[in-house]
């Protein structure tokens, strides 16, 4: 779930100009060289916090990611949802300012702040414009480190997630989505509802709430990406402004590596389109078979009209309304998985056609020209995660959080031309050969 605060409408209209300008030059900024490690500043602040910054000045606008380590798996037995109902609770009065204080703050900034959580983290996302920058920060500053988290507004809150969470209990998506975890990590905090369920979430109180916070909210789990209008001596006391009072050191439950298990599971529910989730063991981000098995999957499933399986399922049968893969990987599990929306007397014979293409990807794997292709698609369209303000700040948060280097932009598209046609038949081999988690969803078939 994630919650996004926006302001009046003419103030939205300001924001919308400015990340309008910035997705304009957001491609010339990184062009064929994407983010270049030379223009992506490694900035610390006195009081030793680590952001990347990416200058642009042609918009006034500056975009802060900044995320901890922790995510959902943080949550303690029994409280699954608390992370969840935490994104939805840092506009609700901050600092010395209430809660509607505090949003008629954010409107009259044209600032915009938003809170998600995933398995392994917890993230935020803050725009500002330049004309409001001290002023904005200081508004971030509030709601990061003195938050109020009032049992009026948990109530309120909770009362709110709660609608969701039943709206996401009637989708075939979702159910199958909850039961594939629960499928493939049995025991494990990934196999939980990542966004808990009613039940945890009516458990949740004002402490439980906190606890989480004061565990994940510290410095030594912080990584900040930044776009925009903004310099590195401007950047460094915010950061200190922003960030410097929280904790020191986090505290953590231990999470165990897991390798997911395999199986089949089905749910009878009445809906026009039966849903297939599916999944094996995959990579880890910095497993050095990543890259080959990034390109295998396109290949295979992840490249949308030009995969083995759209091609056999769709195009070929009509079998599917859609059908797709990811490589899919967590801090403690890597995953490939993929997924198939079908009519419901389709849904075996749609299985069994994927389950022969990835027998024949494991076996044959692919051509040099597909490979080939592969590269040049996955190559050609990297600049399209640089396009706007919010994705770069992303990307560089991600590769932060992954470890991979500040030269991983230098870096990232000769690894890809690297990769050998051998290697790819190696990793889908490896990771294809294996039984598959499957969940089907939907109307029983005879």
């Amino acid at each position: 779930m994630n919650v996004v605060i926006t302001a009046r409408r003419v103030t939205v209209n300001l924001m919308q100009a400015a990340l309008l300008g910035l997705s304009l030059v957001g491609v010339a900024a990184f062009g064929a060289q994407q983010a270049e490690a030379a223009k992506i500043q490694r900035v610390v602040s006195p009081g030793g916090i680590e952001a990347w910054l990416q200058e642009e000045h042609t918009v006034p606008l500056i975009t802060v990611s900044f995320g901890f380590k922790g995510g959902n798996s943080q949550e303690p037995q029994g409280k699954e949802g608390v992370a969840n109902l935490l994104t939805a609770l840092f506009d609700e009065g901050a600092g010395d300012m209430e809660g509607q204080a505090f949003q008629s703050a954010e409107e009259d900034l044209s600032m915009q702040l938003s809170f998600s959580q995933d398995r392994d983290g917890f993230y935020g996302e803050f725009k500002a414009l330049t004309e409001n920058r001290d002023a904005s920060f200081n508004l971030l500053a509030l709601a990061v480190s003195k938050p109020h988290f009032a049992d009026e507004a948990v109530g309120r809150m909770k009362a709110d997630v709660g609608a969701q969470l039943r709206r996401e209990s009637q989708s075939p998506d979702a159910i199958a989505g909850n039961a594939w975890v629960k499928l493939a990590f049995p025991g494990h905090p990934y196999g939980r509802p990542g966004d808990g369920t009613e039940a945890t979430l009516k458990q949740l109180a004002r402490a439980d709430v906190l606890d989480y916070y004061k565990r994940i909210f510290a410095r030594d789990g912080l990584h900040v990406g930044v776009v925009g209008d903004i310099d590195a001596a401007t950047l460094a006391p915010l950061l200190d402004k922003v960030f410097g009072s929280l904790p020191e050191k986090q505290s953590l439950l231990p999470v165990a590596d897991v390798t997911p298990k395999s199986g089949t599971v089905s749910i009878t529910y009445q809906t026009p389109q039966t849903i297939i989730r599916f999944g094996t063991p995959g990579p880890k981000r910095t497993d050095p078979d990543f890259m080959a098995t990034y390109l295998m999957n396109y290949i295979l499933g992840g490249g949308e009209f030009a995969s083995w399986l759209y091609k056999e399922v769709r195009e070929k049968r009509g079998l599917a309304y859609s059908v797709d893969t990811a490589v899919a990987p967590h801090k403690h599990a890597g995953l490939w998985v993929g997924g198939v929306g079908t009519r419901g007397e389709k849904a075996n014979e749609s299985l069994d056609i994927i389950r022969q293409q990835i027998k024949r990807m494991a076996e044959t794997g692919p051509t040099q020209a597909e490979l080939d292709a592969a590269k040049a698609y996955v190559i050609g369209s990297y600049g399209l995660r640089f396009d706007t303000s919010d994705k770069i700040a992303s990307q560089l948060l991600a590769v932060q959080i992954d470890n991979l280097g500040i030269d991983y932009f230098d870096r990232r598209n000769a690894e890809v031309q690297a990769v050998t046609l051998d290697q790819v038949k190696a990793a889908a081999s490896k990771y294809l050969s294996g039984e598959l988690a499957i969940v089907i969803v939907g109307p029983p078939v005879n």
